[in-house]
C-alpha cells in the first residue's frame, strides 16, 4: 500500500554494515566468532551483570531460563496473565503448572500486590515481565521471593535501556532475559540473551543453548538441550546497536512525548503512563486502550486504521484465554478482568525506531479521524 506506515522499522545506520562486512571478510559467520563473545560482555555489563549467554531468540531465552532451574513436574510458577506466549512455554512442556496474575490497568504490567495470595507450597519461582515501556514495580515481587525461598525469572525482552528506581531492568532475577527481535531497541533480527550473576546457571546456560555437549565427551550428552546459539553475524549487528542504546532510548522518549502531546484530550482512549514513582516510560511501543463509551473494540479501530494506511498490533492474548492452553485443562473458570479488557480494547501504533516525527503526526491526525466520536 503506497504510504503505509508500518508498526515497526528498524534503525540500522550506525556500524551495522561495518560489523557485518568484517564478519564476511574473516569468514566467522557462525557462533564461533568473536562478535558473539564480546557482544555477550559488553550486553552483561550494561545492565550490570557478571554472565551473559547470547541465543538464537528471545523464547529460547524463557525456555533456557526454565530448564535451568529445573522447573518441572508438580512445580508451579507464578506469572502475569497479559504476556507473550513464550513466558509459558516451557513452564507447561515441563508438566509444571502456570500461576496467573492479572493486571495494573493503569502501567499494565502484573499488580503485584497480587502475587503473595498466590503462593502456594508448589510455587517454585516467580516469573516478572515488563510489558511496553514501564517495568513492573519490582522491590515488592522481590521481597516476596526472598521470604517464601523461591526463585525470580525476569522477562526484560521489551527493556532494553529501561531502569527500576535507578537499576537496569534485567538485573533482578535469578536468570534475566531479553529478546532482540526487529521491533526491540537492541535488534540482532533475531537473538536473545540470558544474563545473571550465578556462575553455575550461567554455565548451565550455555551448555542448553549448545546441545549439552560436554567438554571432554563432545557426543554423549547427559542432559537434553537446544541449538540456541547466536551467530557472529547476529552478535556483530546487536553491538552497533548496542552502542547506540541511550541514543535509541532518548529517541523512543521524544518519539511517545510527541504521541502523547498530539493525542491528548482525545476521548475515551487511555495513553499510555508518562512515568510511575519509579521509572519513565521508555516507550518500546505506544499504545492505545478504547474506553467501551467510543462503541469501538480494538479489531474494529485496528481495521480503520489499516484501511487508511496505518500498521497496528494488538496487545497480548492473557494466558487464561489461549486455545492452545485451554485444550490442556488449564484456567478452568479464571477472570482476569484488567487483562482481558486490555487485550479487548488495547492496540499499538507505528513505534519502530526509524519512524519520524511526520509519520507520527500522519499517524496521530488519523487517529483523531478514527477515534473521535
Amino acid at each position: 500500500m503506497a504510504g503505509f506506515i508500518p508498526v515497526n522499522e528498524p534503525l540500522l545506520d550506525g556500524n551495522e554494515k561495518k560489523y557485518l562486512l568484517e564478519c564476511i571478510a574473516s569468514g566467522w559467520i557462525s557462533s564461533e566468532g568473536p562478535f558473539v563473545k564480546e557482544f555477550e560482555q559488553k550486553f552483561a555489563a550494561r545492565v550490570g551483570r557478571k554472565h551473559g549467554i547470547a541465543v538464537s531468540n528471545g523464547t529460547g531465552a524463557l525456555d533456557a531460563a526454565v530448564e535451568a532451574l529445573d522447573i518441572g513436574p508438580g512445580d508451579e510458577v507464578i506469572m502475569p496473565a497479559f504476556t507473550i506466549i513464550s513466558c509459558v512455554n516451557q513452564v507447561v512442556r515441563n508438566g509444571a503448572t502456570p500461576v496467573l496474575v492479572d493486571s495494573d490497568p493503569a502501567t499494565w504490567n502484573m499488580d503485584a500486590a497480587q502475587v503473595e495470595a498466590k503462593i502456594t507450597p508448589r510455587t517454585k519461582a516467580i516469573m516478572i515481565v515488563h510489558i511496553y515501556g514501564l517495568p513492573v514495580d519490582v522491590d515488592p515481587v522481590l521481597d516476596v521471593a526472598r521470604r517464601h525461598g523461591l526463585k525470580v525469572i525476569e522477562d526484560a525482552a521489551e527493556m532494553h535501556g529501561q531502569t527500576y528506581r535507578g537499576r537496569p531492568c534485567g538485573s533482578f532475577g535469578d536468570l534475566s532475559t531479553f529478546s532482540f527481535y526487529p521491533n526491540k531497541h537492541v535488534t540482532t533480527g533475531e537473538g536473545g540473551m540470558i544474563v545473571t550473576d550465578d556462575d553455575e546457571l550461567a554455565e548451565t546456560c550455555r551448555g542448553l543453548r549448545n546441545l549439552c555437549f560436554q567438554p571432554h565427551k563432545r557426543f554423549v550428552h547427559e542432559r537434553l538441550g537446544w541449538n540456541l546459539r547466536m551467530t557472529n553475524l547476529q552478535a556483530a549487528l546487536g553491538l552497533a546497536q548496542l552502542e547506540r542504546l541511550d541514543e535509541f532510548v532518548a529517541r523512543k522518549r521524544r518519539m511517545g512525548a510527541l504521541y502523547t502531546r498530539l493525542l491528548a484530550g482525545l476521548p475515551g482512549v487511555q495513553l499510555p503512563l508518562t512515568h510511575t514513582a519509579y521509572a519513565d516510560n521508555i516507550y518500546w511501543v505506544y499504545g492505545l486502550v478504547l474506553d467501551e463509551s467510543t462503541g469501538l473494540d480494538a479489531e474494529t479501530a485496528m481495521k480503520r486504521l489499516a484501511d487508511r494506511g496505518v500498521g497496528t498490533r494488538p496487545f497480548f492474548c492473557p494466558m487464561h484465554q489461549q486455545p492452545v492452553l485451554r485444550k490442556r485443562g488449564l484456567f478452568e473458570g479464571e477472570r482476569h478482568p484488567a487483562a482481558e479488557r486490555m487485550y479487548r480494547q488495547g492496540f499499538y501504533v507505528p513505534s519502530g525506531m526509524a519512524l519520524s516525527d511526520d509519520s507520527i503526526g500522519v499517524v496521530a491526525g488519523i487517529l483523531h479521524q478514527v477515534l473521535r466520536p
